[in-house]
Parts: structure tokens; C-alpha cells; sequence
């Protein structure tokens, strides 16, 4: 099992420190997100400073942006890392794209489907030089003259992953995908249940060859002490809380039977009351979406509950912790 880093908070400044840390502890790879932040420069920079390690958007949001933009970034951070760029791609939820990116919105899992079968046209051509006649409902691309081709790549096109929660967003990621990176506010059971049948789903009537890789950026509450540990779990209650208000990620609590706390969750959300929210938050959820333990009880914890489900998984140790038990942890999640 391959374990990755969150590459999230710094600066931009502080990114080369924190990717070459990220190497040297001994994590397969480092991921950024789209949040107050751009994701894909302070890949540009670990691209610069690292020479092993993945480097992965988890995720971009691909409806922000056209197949065309996303490809020419895709492009050159493939070429700065030497082939270790990992494109991941998602969504996001409509108010977004139309209110805070101004985009359009409609048939995600469709659009998102047709977005992938785009960039691989263009992937293509730049590779291989197929005529780029890209022709679909949401997107066109037809033109693409010698000027505005930046050529095939030593490494070839970067890998695709996408995000989803929902079981058609995942049929269409096993179909176009090369990987899976499941959500945060998922359990055991809805991977095994909805998830991983979902991919496989979608593999059956893809063209694409292999398995597909799952990516799971895993909730978990260290700490040394049962106080440290609480600690950890109470803040992971807030996060819970935010992810159950919003309507996409409801299956998650269908799976358990929670179906009622998420409209009330999403009440509470749109009057801000998040000190409420949290109290929605019981201890049977924790326990279901959070793996908890000491920094050395994690790896056999992690292998318990995914072991036979994902491929990687990501976590953030406490800050100011021993580099030398990070690197232990790390080497035995990866030897699962």
C-alpha cells in the first residue's frame, strides 16, 4: 500500500521545504486540493525540489476550467516532474461552478465523462499526433495547428484519477480512469458495497486495460495519550459535520441508515449553526469514518479496515513529531 502526504496550507514560500520533507520521511507521493489556493503551483515547485516522489492534484476542480487549459497544464507539470505528475479531477458541487467560477453546470457525471475523453484526444495528439477531431455535447476541440503543440512527451501523458462519492460518478471514473480517489467522508462499508462495485461497473464497458488504482485520503485520530486522541476526534467532528450537510454525500449516511441527519445537518449549515451541528456527530459515526490509535497502532489499523480495498491512503502525522517514528509508520503501512 502506497501512502501520500497532504501538500495543503503552505505558502508557496514554504512548499520546496515541505515536499522535500514529504521524500525524505519516505511517503510515495504528495497531494494538493482546490481550496483558498491554486492547485497546481505549488506543484510546479515540488516538481522542482523532489526527485522520487508523486505528485498529485486531489483534486482540480475540472469544471472551473476547459479540457484544453487543463491539458497544457497537465503537459508541462508532466515534464517538470519527469513524469510523476498524477492529474486528479473533480467536480465540485453546482453553487460553485455557477457561483463562485461562474461556469456552467449540468449532467455531471456525463460532462465529466466527455471532459476525460477530451483530454485524452488531446493527450493523443500531442503524443502521437492523431488529428485532434474531438466532437462531443459539452465539449469541442478541432483545431490544433504545429505552433500550439508542444509535442510528444519521454514519459507519455500523465495519468488521470478522478474523485467522486455518488455510484454513477464512480462507474464513470472506472470507465475513463486510470485511477479512484475516493472522498474523505466515506467508511468501510460504502467502499465495499457501492464503491468498489460501482468501478468495476465501469470497467466492464471501458476500453481502458487493468485495474484501477483507489486513493483514500484516510480520517485518522493519533495521538499518545486517550487525551490527545479525543482531541483529535472532536476535531474530526466539525469536518464530519461539514461533509454530512452537504446533499451529494448523503448516500454515505444512506449506507447506515443515518438518512436523517443530513437534511438537518444542511438546516443547521445554511443558519451557521455549526455548534449544533457537531452534537449530530455521535460516536457511532466517529467510529465508523475515523481510524484511531497511537502513531504505531495506525498501520495495523489502516490494514484492518482498508487493506483489501485501496491502494493508497494519506494521512497527516501530528505536527512536531519524531521523524523517525513517521518513517517507521510509513514503512509499515507500505509493506501491507
Amino acid at each position: 500500500m502506497k501512502v501520500d502526504a497532504p501538500l495543503i496550507g503552505q505558502a508557496l514560500a514554504q512548499v520546496p521545504a515541505a515536499a522535500r520533507d514529504a521524500e525524505a520521511l519516505g511517503f510515495d507521493g504528495v497531494y494538493t486540493f482546490e481550496g483558498p489556493h491554486e492547485p497546481f503551483f505549488p506543484l510546479l515547485l515540488a516538481a522542482e525540489h523532489t526527485e522520487r516522489i508523486e505528485l498529485a492534484t486531489a483534486i482540480a476542480v475540472a469544471f472551473a476550467r476547459t479540457p484544453m487549459t487543463v491539458a497544457n497544464i497537465a503537459w508541462d507539470l508532466q515534464i517538470m516532474s519527469r513524469g510523476r505528475f498524477v492529474l486528479g479531477l473533480g467536480t465540485q458541487i453546482r453553487p460553485h461552478i455557477e457561483r463562485r467560477f461562474s461556469m456552467p453546470w449540468s449532467q455531471p457525471a456525463e460532462r465529466m465523462r466527455e471532459f476525460v475523453l477530451a483530454l485524452r484526444s488531446i493527450f493523443d495528439r500531442w503524443q502521437h499526433g492523431t488529428p485532434l477531431d474531438f466532437r462531443g455535447k459539452f465539449y469541442t476541440h478541432s483545431l490544433m495547428t504545429p505552433m500550439f503543440d508542444p509535442g510528444p512527451l519521454e514519459w507519455g501523458p500523465p495519468r488521470i484519477m478522478l474523485a467522486g462519492v455518488g455510484r454513477r460518478m464512480t462507474e464513470v471514473a472506472g470507465e475513463v480512469a486510470d485511477g479512484f480517489i475516493a472522498h474523505p467522508f466515506t467508511t468501510e462499508k460504502f467502499l465495499r458495497e457501492t464503491t468498489l462495485p460501482a468501478l468495476l461497473t465501469g470497467r466492464t464497458r471501458s476500453e481502458r486495460a487493468g485495474d484501477i488504482e483507489v486513493a483514500l485520503p484516510a480520517m485518522v485520530a493519533i495521538g499518545d495519550t486517550d487525551t490527545e486522541q479525543k482531541s483529535a476526534l472532536d476535531a474530526l467532528r466539525y469536518r464530519l459535520a461539514f461533509y454530512g450537510s452537504t446533499p451529494a454525500y448523503r448516500v454515505v449516511l444512506d449506507a447506515h441508515g443515518w438518512s436523517d441527519v443530513q437534511p438537518e445537518l444542511n438546516r443547521l449549515s445554511k443558519a451557521g449553526d455549526w455548534a449544533t451541528m457537531v452534537t449530530l456527530i455521535d460516536d457511532a459515526m466517529l467510529d465508523e469514518f475515523v481510524t484511531v490509535g497511537t502513531l504505531e497502532q495506525i498501520p495495523e489499523r489502516l490494514r484492518a479496515r482498508y487493506g483489501d480495498l485501496v491502494d493508497r491512503v494519506s494521512f497527516e502525522p501530528p505536527p512536531g513529531t519524531d521523524p523517525d517514528r513517521v518513517r517507521a509508520v510509513i514503512a509499515a503501512i507500505q509493506s501491507a
